[in-house]
């Protein structure tokens, strides 16, 4: 067997450099191709758009449904999918219009119309469920629609809604299948994307097949698709390793990414700058020791970014010290800024100094099983109770029961990973540290609101970058978050297999019709 090693190193959308073009094969006889089966260690959360915000679902939502918009690669500018035509009306960025295709039908056989859009639109923030993506359209005020024309009114200026409408919370539903006021019940999904989802058992796997009556944006579907759902980073391993899964992406173990370097016969490589990062989250609601500013500061003086970068991760990662992450507009390094060493001294005088602060200060740390999560909590409990300041309850569930307990606030503070849905530092900002935030850690300040409103008046998006600074120092001096990491996004795949390199840009899309067979 011919030996292919092929490092590609492609260019993610944040970073926005061209030159990913490419072409792929097709089988001529669609009817007796073999699936490409495809593994990961992602949780769907839930199969219905106005339920879910996670990689896992927002991976598959790119695949079975279609938005107005879309990202190609090497593009941080959506283009028209469902819609033919989008842009603003007028200067204000206040009026948003989109035309529609005429000829995209649903499963059921429906046409899609401008109502359903709207439909879509006003049942994510009409349902706002906790894990939901509504916080993402906190300007949208309503939606008109009007034939094959559907008309947004924001309540402010917002120059980054193009790129939340395509997103996975702009996903369109047939408004005859999907209830107004409630979640879809079942897997019997409902969208127009170039896959139709022809089998599904939640958390073991999803079988897709071509969209015969797909009309968007993309040139070609692909062939049909197989997706293997792992518990653990090792079990996604042990099947590629046994070649049970031809293309593996998010998440193998650090010590299996680490050890690409060599060459290795039969496999393909392809490693993407991304904007991916992780968070430790602190609960700022009444009742947790973390309502306290002081701990919280005393928190990010002593987390030590670059242990847990060498001794959990192999240095598969690179320490973050902003919310921005490198490659976006406005990184920079407030939290390197504020506390650049750990230093068990100042933690110690920022909790003694403050009366109402007792040390040990206890509380409970949470993780969603999967990856590296449970030896990087041990590392973060062995650096905060090593100070002699902390003592540590380590709590570990699956996804969905992780999403539910941070939602209700049960843990003092969660460790999350967050993927970009669109290339704009506002990404980092809004949906995690604004008013209503997806992290339910109960942070409000009106500083932070203001200024948010403020970048997202900009059209020009490098005038905002002033304020998208101001924006982080406030973050590291408040500290409802400590970015811990950023990585880089790795898809292997078969010598057999075509267009991996095309599967993943380091954002949350995933283009399985770019993968085919030689």
């Amino acid at each position: 067997m011919r030996s292919v090693r092929a490092r590609i190193l492609v260019t993610c959308l944040v970073l926005v450099v061209a030159g990913v073009g490419g072409w792929q094969l097709l089988p001529s006889n669609r009817a007796e191709e073999k699936p490409i089966t495809v593994g990961t260690t992602d949780v769907v959360s839930s199969l219905d758009p106005a339920g879910a915000y996670d990689a896992g679902s927002w991976a598959l939502f790119s695949n079975i449904y279609q938005s107005l918009l879309t990202f190609t690669p090497a593009s941080a500018t959506p283009v028209p999918d469902a819609a033919r035509s989008c842009g603003f009306v007028g200067t204000e960025l206040t009026t948003y219009r989109c035309e529609l295709r005429d000829d995209i039908r649903f499963p059921s056989g429906a046409t899609l119309t401008a109502e359903d859009v709207k439909y879509s639109f006003d049942r994510v923030l009409a349902i706002k469920a906790d894990a939901g993506p509504a916080p993402l359209f906190a300007t949208l005020k309503s939606v008109v629609a009007d034939g094959l024309t559907v008309t947004f009114q924001l309540r402010s200026g917002d120059a980054t809604f193009p790129l939340k409408v395509a997103t996975g919370a702009g996903a369109i539903v047939d408004r005859t299948q999907y209830p107004a006021d409630a979640l879809l019940a079942g897997d019997k999904v409902g969208g127009s994307g170039p896959y139709l989802l022809d089998q599904y058992l939640p958390g073991s796997s999803a079988h897709l097949e071509p969209n015969p009556d797909y009309r968007g944006a993309i040139d070609a579907t692909g062939g049909p698709v197989d997706i293997e759902y792992f518990k653990t980073s090792d079990a996604l391993a042990d099947a590629w390793r046994a070649r049970t899964v031809e293309v593996t992406h998010r998440q193998l173990p650090p010590s299996v990414i680490a050890g690409l370097d060599g060459g290795t016969d039969g496999v393909r490589v392809t490693e993407t700058d991304s904007a991916a990062i992780r968070n430790l989250v602190l609960n700022t609601r009444a009742g947790s020791p973390m309502a306290d500013p002081a701990v919280r500061r005393a928190i990010a003086t002593v987390v030590d970014r670059p242990r847990i970068v060498s001794g959990v991760y192999d240095s598969t990662v690179e320490p973050l010290y902003s919310l921005i992450p490198q490659g976006i507009t406005s990184h920079g390094t407030p939290f390197f800024d504020a506390y650049p060493e750990p230093d068990t001294v100042r933690a110690r005088a920022l909790l003694e100094d403050d009366a109402n602060v007792r040390v040990p200060v206890s509380f409970t740390l949470g993780y969603a099983q999967g990856g590296a999560a449970a030896p990087e909590a041990a590392e973060l409990r062995r650096q905060l109770e090593a100070t002699g300041l902390f003592k540590v309850k380590v709590v570990e569930k699956e996804w969905t029961e992780f999403q539910k307990g941070y939602s209700k606030g049960e843990f003092d503070a969660y460790t999350i990973g967050w993927v970009p849905d669109f290339p704009d530092p506002d990404n980092f900002i809004q949906p995690l540290i604004g008013r209503g935030s997806i992290l339910h850690n109960g942070y409000t300040d009106d500083r932070v609101d203001e200024l948010i409103r403020s970048t997202q008046r900009y059209a020009e998006r490098g005038r905002a970058a002033q304020d998208f600074k101001s924006l982080q120092r406030t973050v590291a001096e408040d500290v409802p978050i400590v970015p811990l990491w950023q990585k880089k996004d790795y898809v292997l795949s078969g010598e057999d297999v075509t267009g991996s390199e095309y599967l993943s840009d380091g954002t949350g899309i995933w283009r399985l019709w770019r993968l085919g067979r030689l």
